[in-house]
C-alpha cells in the first residue's frame, strides 16, 4: 500500500469517526441538559473531544505524510506521534475537567430527571460506541496508525463511560438517589487514567524504543537465508514514523571472500529486506575463519561471565598477533570496562599471551 492510499484510509477512518461523535455530542448534550445529568453532559463533552481527535488524526497524517526535503531528509513520518500525543492531551484535559466538575456534585447533590429516552439515549450510544471503537481501533492495526488506534482505544472505553452512565440512570429511578456526581468522577478518573496510557506510547515511540522482536528475529533469520551469510548480530533500527525506517547490521562471512563477492552479498541482503519489511539496512561485514578451535575457547570464556547474552565477529590476525571481536551485553551489567579487563586476562592467559586483544562492547539493541 502507497503512503498515499494508507493517508485515504485514515483519513475516511476519521471522517466516519467526526460524524458518529458529533451526533453522539449533540443527544447527550439534549439529554443530559433536559434531565439534569452532569454524567450524560460529560459523556457528551468526551464524544465530542473524540472528534476533535479524529481531526488532528487526519491533520496529523496529512502532514506526516509530507515528501522529504532539505531540512529533513528522513520525512515528516514522526508528526503522527506527536498527533497522538496531542489527542492524548486533549482526553486528559477533558479527564480532569470532568472530575472537577463531578465533585462539585458530590458536595452538592441534584436528583436527575431521567426519562424512558435518556435511558434510549444512553443505550444507543454505548452500542455506536462498541461498533466505532472495534472499527476505528481495527483500521489503526491495519494501516499502523497510532492516532487511529488511540481513538479506537478511546471509543471503547467511551462505551464503558456510557454504560456506568446508564446504570446511575437506573440507580436514580429506582432508589430516587442521586449517584451521578459520584459516576462522574469515576468516569473522570478513568478518563484521566486513558490519557495517560495513550500519552505514553507516543511519548515512547518519540524518544526510541526496542523494535518489535518478532519483527527483528524474522529479519534476521531472512538475513541468514542468503548465500554467504554465516550469521547476523547488531541489528539497529531507526524509526522515522509508522511506515519509514532505516537500519544497520553487521553479517559474518567467510575471511576468503573477495570485495566482488562481498559487494553481491551486500546488495541482496539490502534488496530482500527492503522487500519484505521495508528497511533499507546499511551493511557492515565480520570476516571470520570459523575452523579454527580459539573461536570456541574464546566464546567458551566470555560466556562463563554472567551479564554476556552473545559473542560473535572473531577474527585472529596471527601475522600481527592482533585478537578482536565483539560482546554483546545486557542491560544489568554495572561495570562494562571492568568486565572487558577481565576478559582480556583471561584470554591472555589461557591461549593467546602475547596478543594484543581488543574487545568491542555491543548493546542489545533489537533483542
Amino acid at each position: 500500500m502507497t503512503p498515499e492510499q494508507r493517508q485515504k484510509q485514515i483519513t475516511k477512518t476519521s471522517i466516519i469517526g467526526i460524524i458518529a461523535n458529533v451526533v453522539l455530542a449533540v443527544f447527550k448534550i439534549t439529554v443530559g441538559t433536559i434531565s439534569g445529568s452532569i454524567a450524560i453532559v460529560l459523556d457528551a463533552v468526551n464524544s465530542l473531544t473524540d472528534a476533535v481527535s479524529s481531526v488532528v488524526t487526519i491533520i496529523g497524517v496529512k502532514l506526516a505524510s509530507r515528501k522529504p526535503d532539505t531540512n529533513h531528509p528522513f520525512g515528516y513520518g514522526r508528526i503522527e506521534y506527536f498527533s497522538a500525543i496531542i489527542i492524548a492531551g486533549i482526553v486528559l484535559s477533558a479527564g480532569v475537567t470532568s472530575f472537577v466538575e463531578s465533585f462539585q456534585k458530590v458536595i452538592h447533590p441534584e436528583l436527575p430527571d431521567y426519562t424512558s429516552v435518556t435511558i434510549i439515549v444512553v443505550i444507543a450510544a454505548v452500542l455506536v460506541k462498541i461498533v466505532l471503537g472495534k472499527y476505528v481501533k481495527a483500521q489503526g492495526v491495519k494501516y499502523n496508525s497510532d492516532s487511529l488506534i488511540a481513538s479506537g482505544q478511546d471509543a471503547s472505553f467511551d462505551a464503558i463511560l456510557s454504560a456506568s452512565t446508564l446504570l446511575g440512570a437506573v440507580f436514580s429511578l429506582l432508589f430516587n438517589i442521586s449517584i451521578d456526581g459520584i459516576i462522574g468522577v469515576v468516569i473522570a478518573g478513568f478518563i484521566i487514567k486513558a490519557g495517560i496510557e495513550m500519552l505514553l506510547e507516543p511519548i515512547n515511540s518519540v524518544i526510541g524504543t526496542r523494535p518489535d522482536s518478532a519483527v527483528t528475529i524474522a529479519m534476521k533469520k531472512s538475513i541468514k537465508e542468503v548465500d554467504g551469510v554465516k550469521g547476523a548480530y547488531d541489528l539497529v533500527i531507526h524509526n522515522y514514523g509508522p511506515n519509514a525506517a532505516l537500519g544497520s547490521v553487521h553479517v559474518e562471512v567467510d575471511a576468503t571472500l573477495t570485495a566482488d563477492e562481498i559487494h553481491h552479498l551486500t546488495a541482496n541482503i539490502q534488496s530482500k529486506i527492503l522487500n519484505e519489511f521495508q528497511v533499507f539496512l546499511t551493511v557492515g561485514i565480520y570476516a571470520v575463519d570459523d575452523t579454527r578451535g580459539e573461536n570456541t575457547i574464546i566464546s567458551d570464556i566470555c560466556m562463563t561471565h554472567e551479564g554476556i547474552i552473545g559473542v560473535h565477529g572473531i577474527h585472529i590476525d596471527d601475522d600481527e598477533k592482533f585478537v578482536s571481536f565483539d560482546i554483546v551485553l545486557d542491560f544489568s551489567v554495572k561495570d562494562k570496562n571492568e568486565l572487558v579487563k577481565v576478559l582480556i586476562k583471561e584470554i591472555k592467559e589461557k591461549i593467546f599471551s602475547d596478543f594484543i586483544i581488543q574487545i568491542n562492547i555491543d548493546t542489545n539493541y533489537s533483542g
